[in-house]
């Protein structure tokens, strides 16, 4: 089979067509490198604790209903020496609290995440990140219903096995107190 080759002579462009092939192969360039990179915390698989705790407001005694219900899930996964780890805060609030900023409620309100490795003693934290979220309370929903994720954390630890950890960390409005440290439960280890 003979196959005929024949050379295609480029035509002219002016220099708005070039600039319009540079984009256009630029931006498909980009397009498929963006297809063929994928997160590694994306491909991750992730090991999660979830419990739950009612908070009081301890920044107010009148009548109406002032208990806050937190469920936070702590996730951790490990690639090679990394170990990566997030967080997802859910909460179910009075609906009273609603469609306020929260500064009558909060000093302010944050979330720590830590990655944490196990040792004979106290453990021992290789990380901690602290995240303000007085602005993600004060989102929720008409009926106080709410949840943040954190951003993912990474750590290279060796060979450690280590785990996901998380706190709220709350300073409640008018209660005479500082921040007030309220823990949930960890991931298990990788």
């Amino acid at each position: 089979m003979k196959v005929n080759l024949r050379r295609i002579m480029p035509s002219r462009q002016s220099s708005a067509g070039r600039k319009a092939m540079s984009v256009a192969l630029v931006g498909a360039t980009v397009v498929g490198a963006s297809v063929l990179s994928v997160s590694p915390a994306a491909a991750l698989s992730w090991k999660c604790k979830e419990s739950s705790k009612t908070i009081d407001d301890a920044g107010y005694s009148g009548p109406w209903g002032d208990n806050w219900d937190f469920t936070v899930k702590n996730c951790v996964a490990r690639s090679g020496s990394y170990v990566y780890a997030k967080s997802k805060v859910s909460w179910d609030a009075p609906p009273w609290y609603s469609g306020t900023d929260l500064s009558e409620t909060f000093d302010g309100a944050y979330f720590r995440l830590y990655i944490k490795h196990a040792d004979a003693g106290a453990d021992s934290v290789l990380l901690k990140r602290d995240f303000d979220i007085k602005s993600k309370l004060a989102g929720m929903d008409g009926n106080g219903n709410g949840s943040w994720t954190s951003s993912t954390v990474k750590k290279k630890v060796g060979g450690k096995s280590a785990y996901a950890d998380g706190a709220l960390r709350l300073n409640w409005d008018e209660d005479g107190k500082d921040i007030v440290h309220y823990g949930f439960s960890a991931s298990r280890s990788v």
